[in-house]
Parts: C-alpha cells; sequence; structure tokens
C-alpha cells in the first residue's frame, strides 16, 4: 500500500454504489474533502458490470465466507479512548443469495457439438468445478471486475476498451447529451417520426444481411470474456428522467456513451410481438385495425394531461389500473399494451393514479433520444457509478479499493461519530459519515425487514424477437403466467451495447422476489428460449437457444427508513442498494436527499466551471 492516508477529511463515504458516488461527486464539487473507500476490488457494488470471468470469481465470493478475520493487520479496540465507543461495521456481504448456475454448452475444449441436457444440469456447485481449468485452458487471468483499479486509483475512462469492438453509434449517443445542455429550457418533442435523423437521436444501424448462426462453446465465452459486460443490476435510463438530468447538469456525461432503446415488445398469447411507441409508429402499425389506432391514441392524448381531467378517473382512484382501462372502451389488445408494455404495471398492485402517471411518464420521454423512451449506457450499468467517481476525482477526492472500514468511532457525550478505523489500524477523522448499507452490522441491521429482487442472466445464441437488423436493444414486460406470481421485466442486449460477444444476446430477468431467483424466474425463461441443442427442429428453432444462465436473489433495501437501523450516530447517513425499478429515479432522489439534509445552503452538483473563468493562484 502506498503511504498512509490523510488523517482528516470533511465526508468519508464507504460504498462505491450509484447513490454514494453521485454523492462523492456532489460533495467535492461543493469544496468539502472526500475519501471513498469500497472494501471491494472494483467500482459499483451491486451496481457494478463484470467481465464473465469476473463474474463467475465473483459468484465464488458470495459463496466464502467472509466472516475471517486473518486479514487484519492491526488491532483497533487500542485506538479507542475512554470517551468513545466503537461500532463495529460487518465484514460479511450478506445481499446476494441463491446463487445458480447453468451451462448449456459443451464445457469440452476439443468437442464443440457435444449434446447437453439444459434443465438438468447441474447447478454452480458442479458448474464451479470446471471454472479454475477453464481459466487456464484459455490463457486468462482470474479476473474479478472489467474495471480493476489499485488503491488510491481513480476510475480511468473506459478500461479494457482497447480488447473491445467499437461501437456502432456512441459518438451520436454522447453527443446528443452534451447538446442537450444548451436546450435545457426548450421544449422536447413528443414523438419522432419514421426517417428523423435530426442531433438529438440516437443513429442505430441496420444490418439487413442475416448473420450466419454459429455454436458457441463454453471456452469460447471463456477466452472472449472481456467483450461481455454483465451487469448485477438490471436497469435503464428514462430519456427524461432525473439522472439524465443530472448527467447533462454536471457534465458527467463526457464520461460515458449510450445507446437508445430500439424497441418495447409485449408477450401475449405465447408470442412476443412489438408494440408502436410514437405516433408515426401507431399508425404504421399492422397489427392494429384503424378503429384501435384511434382509440389508442385517444387514450394516449388523455393521459399527457389526466391532472386537468380528474373528473374523468375520480370514481375510480381506488381500483386498479387494469380495472380502470376496461372502462375505457379498449379491446382487450389495446389494455394489454398499455398495461404491460407502456404503463409497465401490474395487474394487482397498480392503482389508477399510479398508472395514469407510468404512461405519462412514458410518453413524455419519448423522441428525446430515439423512438423509445429509453437509453442503454455502453459497457453496461456499471459505468455510471464509476462516471461519478471520476468526477468526484477531479475535484479532489481520494479513492481507495479492497479498504474495509473496521468501525465507527463516536463520541460517547455527544453520540456523533468522530472518525473510522481502518483495516490497517489507521484512524481518519471526518464530520459526515456515509455508509451503504450492506456495510452494517447485523446488529444495527436486526430490526430491518428487507425485501428481495430475484434476478437472472442469460447468454442466448440470438434475439427473442429477430427482424432484418441484429442491432436491435429491446425491454419486454412478460405477465404473471398464473395466479398469484407477478410479472417480470426482460431486456435483451445485443453485441453493439459492448455487453456480450458477437453472435450472441445479453438477457437480464428481474422481478420481486416470492421465493428463489429460479423458482421465480425460470417459468419465464421456459417460455421464451429453449435449452442449446444440436437438434436443428423447426420448431425447436422458433426460440432463442439457451447457452448460460445465472439466477440469484439480491436484497432490496431501498424501502427501509433510518429509523429502522439500531444504534445510528446523527452523523451518520445509510445509502439503500438497488431497487428493483426500471429507471434509476430512487438513486438520484436518495443521493439529492441526503445531500440537501448534510449541506443545506449549498448546490447538488452544480455544472462545472467555464475555463475560460478560473483565475489560477499568482494571477492579476
Amino acid at each position: 500500500m502506498a503511504d498512509k492516508l490523510p488523517t482528516e477529511f470533511d465526508v468519508i463515504i464507504v460504498g462505491t454504489g450509484l447513490p454514494e458516488s453521485i454523492l462523492a461527486a456532489a460533495c467535492s464539487r461543493s469544496g468539502q474533502r472526500v475519501l471513498h473507500v469500497d472494501s471491494r476490488s472494483y467500482y459499483g457494488g451491486n451496481w457494478a458490470s463484470f467481465s464473465f470471468t469476473g463474474l463467475l470469481s465473483w459468484l465464488k465470493d458470495c459463496q466464502q465466507s467472509h466472516d475471517s478475520e486473518e486479514d487484519m493487520t492491526a488491532s483497533w479496540q487500542d485506538l479507542i479512548h475512554d470517551t468513545e465507543e466503537a461500532v463495529a461495521l460487518g465484514r460479511k456481504d450478506g445481499t446476494i443469495q441463491h446463487t445458480e448456475v447453468f451451462c448449456y454448452v459443451s464445457q469440452d475444449v476439443g468437442d464443440s457439438t457435444q449434446k447437453t441436457d439444459a434443465l438438468q444440469r447441474s447447478p454452480f456447485s458442479e458448474a464451479s468445478a470446471t471454472l479454475a481449468d477453464s481459466l487456464d485452458s484459455a490463457g486468462l487471468p482470474k479476473e474479478r471486475h472489467s474495471a480493476y483499479f489499485s488503491s488510491h486509483e481513480a476510475p480511468s475512462e473506459h478500461p479494457e476498451r482497447s480488447d473491445r469492438e467499437p461501437s456502432s453509434s456512441p459518438t451520436a449517443a454522447e453527443n446528443s447529451l452534451e447538446k442537450e445542455k444548451d436546450r435545457e429550457d426548450e421544449t422536447d418533442t413528443q414523438a419522432v417520426s419514421d426517417g428523423d435523423k435530426d442531433e438529438d437521436t440516437l443513429h442505430v444501424e441496420d444490418n439487413t444481411e442475416q448473420p450466419k448462426r454459429s455454436r458457441i462453446t463454453y471456452p469460447q465465452m471463456i477466452k472472449e470474456s472481456r467483450r461481455f459486460n454483465i451487469d448485477l443490476v438490471s436497469k435503464l435510463l428514462y430519456s427524461q428522467g432525473s439522472l439524465i438530468d443530472l448527467l447533462i447538469k454536471s457534465n458527467v456525461s463526457r464520461y460515458a456513451e449510450f445507446k437508445n432503446v430500439t424497441r418495447i415488445l409485449a408477450f401475449r398469447e405465447g408470442k412476443v410481438e412489438q408494440v408502436p411507441c410514437s405516433r408515426a409508429d401507431v399508425f404504421n402499425s399492422k397489427g392494429l385495425t384503424m378503429v384501435e389506432k384511434r382509440m389508442l391514441m385517444k387514450f394516449l392524448t388523455f393521459c399527457l394531461d389526466y391532472e386537468q381531467r380528474s373528473d374523468e378517473y375520480q370514481d375510480f382512484k381506488e381500483c386498479s389500473f387494469s380495472e380502470y382501462l376496461k372502462t375505457k372502451q379498449l379491446t382487450p389488445s389495446l389494455q394489454h399494451f398499455i398495461l404491460h408494455s407502456i404503463a409497465m404495471t401490474s395487474e394487482s398492485s397498480c392503482t389508477t393514479l399510479d398508472g395514469l402517471k407510468a404512461t405519462k411518464t412514458f410518453l413524455q420521454c419519448l423522441g428525446r433520444f430515439g423512438n423509445t423512451p429509453f437509453i442503454f449506457p455502453l459497457y453496461g450499468q456499471g459505468e455510471i457509478p464509476q462516471c461519478f467517481c471520476r468526477m468526484c476525482a477531479v475535484f479532489g477526492g481520494i479513492y481507495c479499493l479492497r479498504h474495509k472500514v473496521q468501525c465507527l468511532v463516536v463520541d460517547k457525550d455527544s453520540g456523533r461519530c468522530k472518525g473510522i478505523i481502518d483495516h490497517f489500524g489507521q484512524r481518519i477523522s471526518a464530520s459526515y459519515f456515509i455508509v451503504e448499507d450492506s456495510y452494517l452490522s447485523k446488529e444495527a441491521c436486526s430490526n430491518v425487514q428487507y425485501q428481495q429482487i430475484s434476478r437472472a442472466v442469460l447468454i442466448t445464441d440470438r434475439s427473442i424477437l429477430e427482424t432484418d437488423s441484429d442491432q436491435q436493444v429491446s425491454i419486454l414486460t412478460v405477465p404473471p403466467l398464473e395466479p398469484g406470481t407477478v410479472s417480470v421485466r426482460v431486456m435483451e442486449l445485443c453485441p453493439s451495447t459492448m455487453t456480450c460477444m458477437k453472435d450472441s444476446y445479453l438477457v437480464h430477468l428481474t422481478c420481486v422476489s416470492s421465493k428463489t431467483a429460479r423458482e421465480d424466474l425460470e417459468p419465464v425463461v421456459k417460455q421464451l428460449f429453449i435449452p442449446f441443442t444440436e437438434a436443428e427442429d423447426q420448431e425447436e428453432l422458433r426460440k432463442p437457444r439457451l447457452l448460460w444462465a445465472l439466477y440469484f436473489n439480491m436484497r432490496d433495501s431501498s424501502g427501509v427508513s433510518r429509523s429502522s437501523y439500531r444504534g445510528l450516530p446523527p452523523n451518520v447517513y445509510i445509502c439503500s442498494g438497488p431497487d428493483c425499478g426500471l429507471g434509476n429515479e430512487h438513486a438520484v432522489k436518495q443521493a439529492e436527499a441526503l445531500f440537501q439534509e448534510i449541506f443545506p445552503s449549498e448546490e447538488f452538483c452544480p455544472p462545472p466551471p467555464n475555463p475560460e473563468d478560473i483565475i489560477f493562484e499568482g494571477e492579476s
């Protein structure tokens, strides 16, 4: 390790997830001295993105016990004074559970045509036995993360990109965000007609030639590991959302590149179909009758200004949104599209007001960067926390990965936290402390009731809805398949998002947990995909083939209030992990609320200064 850290800071932040990284950038930008530490060897926490072998290493870490104290090099008890007490932090990350991995393709380096019975393959307990051999045979290091940095090292911009193929359209996306800074006071277009190619629309190249279907093996995925950037949490950015506004306002957008989501899909009667989004899409759709088109446009127009027409839904406020749609003389297919593909809500839990609000949000986001409301960061969601960490480092923040915090030092008289003691035995003081929920001890969280998120990550050989273009980024909501189950969100990413290797697709499934992730999500996987097999039967080829799958449950602490935690000093603030929502609104709102609570007189992430206005010391 380098020389010891400074002993005094204004703010110490533990954990590098999205809300903590936004807070670090905001505090550093406002002139605070920031120390940002993480016990992990990568940025992002549960918001991180991994290469394929990095994800396998992460899985092994999740299954190993982190309770061992053999790595402690200094005793911290002697550093606590008589007028102080120590609040120990947890040393085991319990946010990931029920991990199961299935490999459906050949794991033999010399045999690429071995048949496998996908649904009967063993989970990770057996698959992990081949991990080390596969890594060695591929000649690759056992990566922990696609963006790996040493202590005191700020995140570099787009690490390891020299090994990746260039994106087909990142520049247009990046320029679109930058140009938005000059247009913040203008009204954004609500819809984009076919063929429009202005400066605010992400260009998506269409490849009219259908690529030849190739066979992918497990050793090949290991060898091409760095082509993958696999997110632990599956999210998109609303084009008019708070995260996009923050990226533009703070100029953090210059550190990232984006690709627009090209399709909104629906799953109905066992089939996947594309949903028309813009006005042009609606009237060009061949799946809707002229009467349905007029019905849909009339209802969507109403949703844009539903607040001013409350008399039309006043009697249905206590009803579910699905019941309200039945009263609007919409056909069953239109009700399905609106509920599951536009509002993206569930039939039972969504109220009429929530459904109308979600529909309005969807419509307001259309046309800013493409013909859907969403964009996706190239190289994965894990890029976003790193972008804010870069901003923090630019303004003087200090970063330490693989740096564990053993305890908080609390003054007995005032009850306020005075500092931390790290695993080197160094005592570091600060005025404010921000800690990610997963770092708290079991005692501090003993009264907390957590929810769970069910996640699945799949690697497939083709899209769930093939078209002439192989550059599609799609979002699909699968409604409950059986009574008592929940809807499942499916996101499909193509290779041009820089998240998977050529001739493959990366698919993320997410839902609120009711059981283990595999029990929640496997029925949907069976509906959309088939196990990899060499049989070329036409019936089987109608669905994409499943090459590899991971299931896991992730803890959702987004709904936990501060009062639920025990024994927290008043100047220690808690950030939650990822929530189950599609967007990042909760993380941004939480970061802004905590910043305003700590520094009420400071602006939250103001625009960077104009270089021409900077006056250096000594200049007249």
